[in-house]
């Protein structure tokens, strides 16, 4: 389970993250691109994957992170149920949505060696 709490101190601890309100709910972003939103209401996480990511993340278990059903779940953006996820799952996938919107250079700091 992760709580707003913890989703917020992962969000907030990449490079130049900043916090900013998104119609009804809180985003999370990068140079001004949002890399993952926080659904108060249905306790949810949307974060922006690329599809081959988004692909792997959503088979750990399709009950918990799943395509948004329409075409931004096309274009990669996935939910995720915060009261279900593993923390570790979580942190990952975070991490994915936060390299695939980030300029190269931040996307670098933070990205595991070895991977692109």
């Amino acid at each position: 389970m992760v709580s707003i709490k913890s989703f917020r101190k992962m969000a907030l601890a990449f490079p130049e993250a900043t916090e900013e309100a998104h119609f009804e709910k809180t985003s999370f972003r990068v140079k001004k691109k949002i890399f993952a939103t926080f659904d108060d209401k249905n306790k949810r996480a949307c974060i922006k994957l690329s599809a081959i990511d988004q692909d792997i993340f959503c088979a750990a278990d399709k009950g918990i992170i799943f395509p948004v059903d329409n075409k931004w779940g096309k274009q990669g953006w996935t939910l995720i149920k915060l009261s279900k996820v593993n923390k570790d799952l979580f942190i990952d996938a975070l991490t994915s949505a936060y390299c695939e919107v980030a300029p190269k250079k931040l996307a670098d700091q933070v990205r595991p060696t070895g991977s692109e």
